[in-house]
């Protein structure tokens, strides 16, 4: 039975979510796929748990006539251990038709599962501290952060502890488990945000404040970012936070959401809503009456963005060691490999890897005298440290292949249209291509250098699919999204265009000059007159 909380007096306002966790919280849930559906079959689960299935972090896999479900499993901060890789690319061979895909939230996603398959898989992972729980669902999701944590020359401090308190602090809480909608977090402590901070929920980036005298290494506070198809770019409060305080502070924000969040309407029940509604000062006011005062802002630390790429061979702080950041296009792996990079990462390294947010994995701990070996290696063939320029800065959704709220088809569009531009244009800077294949974002179309929104198109022949074009998001500074271009490009057209305005970028480019820097001076005209002529020819042509 769900607690009883106090919105529970305004029933008859809440969306029909809302309603359904008023009679069962989500978590919930969890008993009832191990102990009655999975033993009597997909028939048995009623129309309206599915929606619920999302706090166990599963989804119905398209088309959900077939009874297929899609498994997305947390992992903080992107830290696995070989036992851990070992154990996920088990439960792929045994029950995923071998597919795995890395997110851009830094979690591991399965496909091909029937419900009879999770009290084994849920089992499994346990075992070896890995879970799906609260992966989905209106609840504080995976964790994101710097995936070099613990080994990264440009952080502050080690974050691992902190994230592993704030996994403790939020995972199976049914304090937290009824928010009202998903709830996202990031912290690092890289002055190059690879946690990507102003578009998640609640982040915290590094800072400093001279304290009695002294320097204290802590964190800025940032809340009301997210994407979807009304995206806010996360704003800073005026506080400054030691890293023990974090844990106490990410729960005061998170009761004002969960208190003070929007549940009339779904699409409007993200906190940025909130945030855009009552501005930093009011919120930063409503947190205090929780958290108390805290010391205002200190210097910011970040300097940079490196988007989350760590491609190649790296040192690491650990003097003579080596990190070695792996390209999986699309993010698209296997049990197989899984199984390979997990037997890499203890022959080389410490027994470790790390999932990264551009769905991509880093072999740490290397040493140097075992770095030629480990290049040598025939799986570093395909995941390759040293990607070409498109492919390995491509980044994909999961699309209609197996989604239910897309509309079109998007890693195989990816891998051949990085493929296609990898041979098509050499160029000195890469280009950040992200797609979607519905306007939820999961492959954060609005940050990237360009980036690709599917839909429907009609035609002469009939409804394609079709997809327009932005340009020029970032997450440098405070941010920016991209700029939609006017017009639909058809599928099989993608890759064409995309190579006539990628050449528009290296024609007119300075010397070392980047897409975002390139655009900051030209603008979007270039690019919106270029897909205009590129269009016009595909229809005289």
């Amino acid at each position: 039975m769900a607690k009883q909380w106090a919105w529970a007096e305004q029933a008859d306002q809440l969306n029909q979510v809302e309603r359904l966790k008023l009679e069962q919280d989500g978590l919930d849930i969890i008993n009832d796929i191990i102990h009655i559906y999975a033993k009597e079959g997909f028939s048995s689960i009623p129309e309206e748990k599915f929606s619920l299935f999302k706090w166990a972090g599963v989804y119905q896999q398209r088309p959900k006539s077939d009874g297929y479900f899609m498994l997305r499993i947390r992992i903080p901060s992107g830290l696995l251990t070989s036992q851990q890789a070992r154990v996920l690319a088990s439960l792929s061979q045994d029950y995923g038709r071998g597919l795995i895909d890395v997110t851009t939230r830094q979690a591991v996603q399965y496909h091909w599962l029937q419900i009879e398959n999770f009290p084994d898989i849920f089992k499994r992972l346990g075992e070896v501290g890995l879970y799906s729980w609260e992966a989905c669902g209106d609840c504080p999701r995976t964790i994101v952060g710097n995936a070099l944590a613990g080994i990264d020359p440009n952080e502050l401090i080690d974050t691992r502890p902190i994230v592993a308190e704030l996994e403790k602090a939020f995972l199976l809480n049914r304090e937290f488990s009824n928010l009202p909608r998903k709830y996202k977090i990031s912290i690092s402590s890289s002055i190059y945000n690879p946690g990507n901070a102003q578009i998640n929920d609640l982040s915290f980036t590094p800072a400093v404040k001279e304290i009695d005298g002294e320097e204290v290494i802590g964190f800025h506070v940032w809340v009301g970012g997210g994407l979807s198809n009304r995206p806010h770019l996360a704003k800073q409060l005026n506080i400054f936070v030691r890293p023990e305080q974090v844990v106490e502070v990410a729960k005061g924000i998170t009761e004002v959401f969960r208190d003070h969040g929007y549940r009339e309407k779904r699409h409007k029940a993200r906190l940025k809503f909130l945030v855009a509604d009552w501005g930093v000062d009011k919120f930063l006011e409503v947190l205090t009456e929780i958290i108390g005062p805290y010391p205002t802002r200190g210097m910011d630390k970040t300097v940079g963005w490196n988007a989350g790429y760590f491609n190649g061979v790296h040192r690491q702080k650990q003097d003579g060691y080596y990190y070695v950041g792996l390209n999986i296009p699309v993010g698209r792996t296997s049990a197989e490999e899984f199984f390979q990079l997990a037997d890499l990462a203890d022959q080389y390294g410490s027994g470790s890897l790390r999932t990264v947010n551009t769905q991509n994995i880093i072999i740490p701990d290397v040493p140097k005298d075992q770095l030629d070996e480990l290049l040598k290696e025939p799986l570093l063939q395909r995941l390759t440290p040293q990607p070409k320029p498109f492919t390995g800065y491509a980044v994909s959704c999961t699309g209609i292949e197996f989604c239910n709220l897309a509309l079109t088809e998007t890693k195989e569009l990816m891998r051949r249209t990085a493929e296609f531009l990898d041979q098509e244009i050499e160029i000195d800077q890469p280009i950040r291509l992200h797609v979607n294949g519905c306007p939820n974002s999961c492959g954060q179309q609005q940050i990237a250098d360009i980036g690709l929104l599917g839909g429907k198109m009609r035609t002469k022949e009939g409804m394609v699919e079709a997809y327009t074009i932005s340009i020029g998001g970032h997450l440098h500074g405070d941010g920016q999204f991209n700029t939609q271009l006017k017009g639909r490009v058809k599928s099989d057209d993608v890759p064409h265009v995309l190579k006539g305005l990628v050449l528009l970028f290296k024609e007119q480019k300075q010397s070392n000059e980047t897409f975002t820097q390139f655009m900051e001076r030209v603008g979007v005209e270039p690019f919106q007159e270029r897909l205009d002529y590129l269009l016009n020819q595909e229809v005289s042509g």
